[in-house]
């Protein structure tokens, strides 16, 4: 579960780098957060070492990586680790997220299947923010805790249909009401996104929203375009 005090570390902490992830196109630095005598480990994702890309808009992607902690936080899912935005950062602005161990080696395509059944909210979350790149390496189980993660969300919130995703294990099932309960307070998401993501995206995803509550399905793979990530891992 999220922690008031991580939270206020990556916003008044002073970092440092430590380190660079090498995967990826995009730079990707660990850091050490310092507050209050203590210190935590974040990862650090600046706007400017972002590849441009040409379906979504420049220097945006460490915007929608909060953005989809925002969402997450207010669906009361708690799957997005704590991501806050810095304009301060040694490499400029970007988003700082609280970095978790987990077992690297144990991921989607070798979950068992009682873990595979606890995807539901992250598949739900996947469908509202229009994330087109769930690959099987970004849900996990933190070590200490078990509590399911989802990480790398810079590519969410598109207004057109982008999803891509491994996890199509519940298509065509129902959808509790449970898990949409959330989605009724779609309304107050604008106030909590509107820093992150354009009027556009806000729409498109309250529309979304809406759509599930009507169908109540986890939808199947849509026709005519590719639904999956690549790589898928």
């Amino acid at each position: 579960m999220i922690s008031p005090r991580v939270k206020n570390a990556l916003v008044l902490g002073d970092y440092e780098l430590r380190g660079q992830f090498m995967l990826g196109s995009n730079y990707t630095f660990l850091v050490d957060v310092h507050h209050e005598g203590e210190i935590i480990k974040a990862v650090y994702k600046p706007s400017k070492g972002e590849q441009p890309l040409w379906d979504f808009p420049d220097n945006t992607l460490a915007l929608r990586e909060v953005a989809a902690y925002e969402l997450s936080e207010a669906l009361g899912f708690h799957i997005v680790p704590v991501t806050v935005y810095r304009d301060d950062g040694p490499h400029g602005p970007g988003s700082l997220q609280q970095y978790l161990d987990y077992d690297i080696e144990y991921h989607y395509f070798n979950f068992t299947p009682e873990d595979k059944h606890k995807l539901r909210p992250v598949v739900l979350f996947d469908l509202l923010a229009n994330n087109a790149d769930r690959k099987g390496s970004h849900v996990f189980f933190e070590e200490e805790t078990r509590h399911l993660y989802a990480i790398d969300h810079g590519i969410c919130f598109h207004e057109e249909p982008k999803l891509r995703t491994v996890i199509w294990d519940f298509a065509s099932l129902p959808i509790s009401d449970e898990l949409l309960a959330p989605l009724s307070s779609t309304r107050s998401w604008s106030g909590v996104l509107e820093s992150y993501l354009s009027p556009k995206e806000i729409r498109a995803l309250i529309r979304r929203a809406d759509e599930l509550c009507k169908t109540k399905i986890f939808p199947r793979p849509a026709q005519g375009r590719r639904m999956y990530p690549y790589p898928p891992i």
